[in-house]
């Protein structure tokens, strides 16, 4: 059967270049046009999605060729597209959550010149993070993950005419750059090695490539995974790019860009499972991240970089369960499609909370908002409570999975990642309870002048929507193992749900949600939040600024690698510049010495011609009698 899986990327692709192309004569109407493209696009899901569930489970899988891309001798790359399991999984979210973060934007840039360049961008990110997922081959991928980093640029810098917008894009990019070095080099080896960029070639080929050769391809394939989803060493960029409207961090920084590099992680899953030591450099990164991210986010008085840090965050806990092979993949997926829901929800309430407050961002100057914004404060308290895992929310399902899971993983390696997903729950509850107390609850601390109103109903609805979603979307994923056994025939039928044989864990992960509730609420319901930010800790100054993130980066990579280029300019201009003008010169010279030669009178030119043949029969009669 012919499935029009490009139908998918058309209508935001040909959004985009619509909105660019005709520029300003579409100001009135470009908002509506960028929103009905990406609602097309999911329409265009949710049918393919009904036809997917009639088929047979080994049957669900379609692919496309579209045209041949690269036929350039060994080198042979089809462009090809493929819909399967996953890839739905991640279709539905971009087109679905997009869409409504699409309509949200309506109202929240209603008053912005610009509005119809922004839903530009917006509908190029869709088109984008659609091509990185249905592609058939890492190069296709290479692609749309190239395309998304240059939408992102665009969108975090949206606001250009604010230094810090234009810093933090550029920032984004560069980091990113630097990620997305890895996943060339991983093509690179995958070429040479297999001879083919395909996923089915390259996933074909993992039973003879030898550990090392697979190590060299999944190390890289991690490293481009830190860059996109802001994971250690690579996450520095995340905090800063909240400088960019609130939708975008709602789209890119929470539902989608950032879990491109789970999905690659995902995706290469037999890559990894046959390459044991990049698989613990995975575990190890989501680990670390997801502590990272949480101890940050306690510190921040910023409500939309409290929120970067715990996106930060729950990616981690995304790859560190992408890093427990079949067992992990399935529930790292469940995270990732809860989170879709609640942290877009929380990004979206954070922006209409800026939208009533003259879009400030202190939460120092909120508190008592519950009163005069009721909506937002139902919604954005329902994605608080599936974000700290409060059953039967959604994050309940998904978050203790990713502990039950690391805890299976047995012995001391288990004990300590499972305590670390542990107390990643715990921080989690402190910080996102301290984000609600320091926003909705005790008395007003904001400006006389300031009047705190609710949303228009355009922005309201979708979160609406999304905190619906919140609510039910674990009970939904997990009834019956329903999304494991949908991913098992794409990853693997070991993949299946580890079922927990007692309660005693989910009570005790309750128990730390619980107790890191009450610690925020006395500190910041008891005894009151200042005006001013007290200097704190050691532990707190270094969250603030954090972790050294950008000191770290600029000391081992910045400083070293501006000496190394200083000494490689150095090195080339002496060497091969002083090679090829020092030749340049001789010839020069010479031809300054010998251009007295060139009289241009005839007698001269005689003259020469005499004595050189003079000297031409002298040298052959010495010859002769020696």
């Amino acid at each position: 059967m012919g499935y029009p899986l490009w139908l998918l990327i058309a209508p935001p692709a040909a959004g985009a270049m619509l909105l660019l192309l005709c520029g300003k004569r579409t100001d009135r109407w470009g908002h509506l046009l960028g929103c009905a493209a990406t609602i097309a696009s999911f329409a265009v899901a949710a049918w393919l999605f009904i036809g997917m569930v009639r088929r047979p489970a080994e049957d669900r899988a379609v692919s496309q060729l579209l045209f041949s891309w690269i036929p350039a001798g060994a080198l042979h790359v089809d462009f090809g597209v493929q819909l399967d399991q996953l890839s739905m999984c991640f279709v539905l979210l971009i087109t679905g959550v997009g869409s409504l973060i699409h309509i949200y934007s309506i109202g929240y840039l209603a008053d912005d010149p610009d509005r119809r360049r922004f839903f530009a961008y917006l509908n190029l990110f869709v088109a984008a993070m659609l091509l990185l997922v249905l592609a058939d081959n890492y190069l296709g991928l290479y692609a749309g993950w190239e395309s998304v980093g240059l939408a992102s640029y665009l969108l975090i810098g949206f606001w250009d005419a604010k230094p810090s917008a234009a810093t933090a894009a550029r920032k984004a990019f560069v980091v990113n750059r630097v990620g997305d070095v890895g996943l060339a080099v991983a093509l690179m080896v995958m070429f040479g090695a297999v001879g083919s960029v395909s996923f089915g070639a390259v996933f074909g080929a993992t039973e003879q490539l030898g550990h090392g050769t697979l190590t060299v391809i999944g190390l890289p394939l991690l490293f481009a995974a830190c860059g996109k989803s802001a994971q250690v060493p690579l996450q520095s960029w995340l905090g800063d790019a909240m400088e960019g409207p609130t939708p975008v961090s709602a789209l890119i920084h929470a539902a989608t860009m950032v879990t491109a590099g789970v999905y690659l992680i995902v995706r290469s899953g037999p890559v990894f499972d046959a390459a044991p030591a990049a698989q613990t450099a995975v575990v190890l990164v989501g680990a670390v991240t997801l502590l990272f991210g949480a101890f940050i986010g306690c510190a921040k008085d910023d409500i939309k970089k409290a929120l970067a840090a715990s996106t930060m965050s729950q990616i981690g806990y995304m790859v560190l369960a992408a890093g427990l092979g079949p067992a992990g993949y399935p529930v790292a997926i469940l995270h990732l499609i809860t989170h879709g829901f609640f942290k877009a929800g929380l990004f979206l309430g954070a922006g209409s909370v800026m939208h009533a407050m003259g879009d400030e961002v202190d939460m120092r100057r909120f508190g008592g908002l519950f009163r005069v914004l009721p909506v937002t404060f139902i919604t954005f308290g329902l994605s608080y409570l599936a974000i700290i895992g409060v059953p039967p929310l959604a994050g309940f399902y998904s978050k203790d999975a990713i502990i039950e899971v690391a805890f299976a993983a047995g012995g001391v390696r288990g004990m300590l990642l499972g305590g670390a997903a542990l107390l990643g729950a715990g921080v989690t509850a402190f910080y996102m309870t301290r984000v609600m107390l320091m926003t909705f609850a005790g008395h007003k601390r904001w400006p006389p002048d300031t009047h705190p109103h609710e949303a228009p109903a355009v922005m309201l609805w979708p979160m609406i929507v999304l905190a619906s979603g919140s609510v039910f979307a674990g009970a939904l994923l997990t009834a019956h193992g329903t999304l494991h056994h949908w991913l098992a025939p794409v990853l693997d039928e070991t993949g299946i749900q580890v079922h927990s044989s007692t309660w005693i864990l989910p009570a005790v992960t309750l128990a730390v949600v619980v107790v890191g509730v009450l610690i925020a609420a006395r500190m910041y319901a008891a005894q009151g939040i200042p005006v001013h930010a007290p200097a704190g800790s050691v532990l707190t100054a270094a969250a603030r600024r954090d972790l050294y993130g950008d000191a770290f980066n600029e000391a081992v990579f910045m400083r070293p690698g501006r000496r190394l280029t200083t000494a490689a300019a150095v090195v080339w201009e002496r060497c091969v510049d002083g090679v090829v003008l020092g030749i340049a010169t001789l010839v020069g010279g010479l031809s300054v010495s010998l251009r007295p030669l060139q009289t241009g009178f005839a007698r001269s030119y005689a003259l020469a011609v005499l004595v050189g043949a003079a000297a031409a029969i002298a040298a052959i009669v010495g010859t002769r009698i020696w």
